[in-house]
């Protein structure tokens, strides 16, 4: 309480009623899989050039990472985080300069094929040049320049501050480490860098490790997740993502299927131990055209599917399921499935790409790989996760509140607002208000012993919108009556 000493007026401001709870972000994906090269940490894009300026482009026809961000922002993807996988025994590339040393931003052998150059300016500055050579002598050479570093650590130009640390490089190629002595650089011709090293083939282990990485709190706003196909590990990679998503809660993954499948109708998750209700699963492959050469490469989904998942998130809403929406940049699928084989996988939860004549290529399933049929659409499933993370994170104010009916009243009108808007916009079923949701914060969720051990229980009642998977129009003669 503020304490009145002289006579006066005093204003004071106040808080009462409910406070407004924001919609998490439901778009943010996240890639996990073996690039060319670039930062080892979870780095976020929001266009394919900058994937490919920090990144790399196409690099191995096995490796599918670089088609499926390509995918991604073709279909209407706008963020995405890249988690580059390499082996625990891979090393970076550096060159020292005296008592410098300059690092790729990553580990790999493709670091020997960065060039750095320093030249000493006036007036206590350097410029440092660099330059990268991919070993696909089609692939164009990428360049950086940084003019006028400083070595004032207050200047906007001192070096760690333009090209970045080894925690949060700025450069996409490489990050320098000052001396002990703080003194300028000396002047060094065009070198490569030397004794970067790709290690063992990525084990699961590696994949574990990058998606341990996305458990940082700083990236909560992931709300997708995959791993484009991984080879001979995709299975366990598949198993991987789940456990991820099943342990964050607010994430759901997206699965590829195996390609040259030659029975598609035979393809049955459940008999591989995949029952989730925080993943989907998508067949055939597609056939994009390269970037290169034109020419026509196979990949795997779900990059393309995930561009349909933001694209429809941005445009309607999560509540919309992703599906019956053009795959764009897809040429061809790896093979037809036809309506008899789609009676057998929609029911397995196995959502498939079709062609139809006349509307192009489609995501044709809106289905999870869950075994209970209240969690069988991911619409339902991905509105949850919505509606729960963002009345989570607009809840938090309520802790160490005093627990009473002022503020039992205060949670109730807070996220009966935001349910409001979400009614109102679509996602929740009911012509009135009433039958949509209900929120319960009383006597009635709580007793004594709860109230005297300091929990607030609140009890909040959704009905979701489901999407209209089988359109059904009867049609009969009728004859009017004179």
């Amino acid at each position: 309480m503020s304490e009145y000493l002289a006579p006066g007026v005093y204003v004071e401001e106040v808080e009462r009623g409910p406070r407004p709870i924001q919609g998490v972000p439901t778009h943010v994906t996240a890639l996990v899989g073996v690039t060319e090269r670039g930062a080892t940490g979870p780095t976020r894009v929001t266009s394919a050039q900058e994937f490919e300026r920090a990144f790399g482009g196409e690099f191995d026809a096995r490796k599918f990472l670089p088609a499926a961000a390509r995918g991604f922002f073709e279909n209407g993807g706008q963020h995405l985080v890249i988690c580059r996988v390499v082996a625990a025994d891979a090393a970076a590339a550096q060159r020292a300069f005296g008592d410098w040393v300059l690092h790729a931003v990553g580990a790999g052998e493709w670091g020997n094929r960065i060039v750095a150059a320093i030249d000493l300016r006036p007036g206590d500055r350097f410029r440092l040049q660099l330059s990268y050579r991919s070993a696909d002598p089609s692939l164009p050479e990428l360049r950086e320049a940084f003019d006028d570093l400083s070595m004032d650590p207050a200047s906007p130009d001192h070096y760690a501050r333009r090209l970045g640390t080894a925690d949060a490089p700025r450069s996409a190629l490489a990050w320098l480490e000052g001396g002990a002595a703080a003194a300028l650089p000396p002047t060094v011709g065009p070198v490569n860098l030397a004794g970067g090293s790709d290690g063992s083939p990525a084990s699961l282990g590696d994949f574990a490790r990058a998606l341990g990485a996305l458990a940082d709190d700083r990236l909560r706003d992931v709300a997708l997740v995959c791993a484009p196909h991984a080879g001979a590990d995709a299975a366990g990679v598949h198993r991987l993502l789940i456990e991820h998503c099943e342990q964050q809660r607010f994430r759901f993954a997206v699965l590829d299927c195996e390609p040259g499948i030659v029975q598609p109708g035979s393809v049955d998750p459940a008999a591989a131990g995949l029952d989730t209700q925080y993943a989907a699963l998508y067949l055939p492959w597609v056939y994009v055209a390269d970037p290169l050469g034109g020419a026509r490469r196979l990949v795997p989904p779900g990059g393309h599917v995930l561009g349909v998942y933001a694209r429809t998130d941005i445009e309607r809403g999560v509540f919309k399921a992703p599906a019956n929406e053009v795959l764009r940049g897809v040429v061809a699928l790896e093979y037809d499935v036809d309506r008899a084989q789609q009676e057998m996988l929609n029911p397995r939860g196995v959502d498939v790409i079709r062609s139809f004549p006349g509307r192009g290529i489609r995501v044709w399933g809106a289905r999870t790989l869950s075994s209970n049929a209240l969690w069988k659409y991911v619409s339902v499933r991905r509105l949850f996760i919505f509606l729960e993370r963002s009345i989570y994170e607009g809840t938090q104010w309520v802790v160490f509140e005093p627990n009473d009916e002022a503020l039992w009243a205060r949670v109730r009108d807070t996220i009966r607002l935001f349910l409001r808007a979400q009614w109102r916009n679509g996602a929740l079923f009911g012509a009135r208000e009433e039958e949509a949701f209900f929120i319960t914060c009383d006597r009635t969720t709580m007793t004594q012993d709860d109230i005297l051990n300091g929990r607030l229980i609140c009890e909040i009642g959704i009905a979701p919108v489901r999407p209209a998977e089988f359109v059904i129009l009867r049609l009969f003669q009728w004859t009017a009556k004179p």
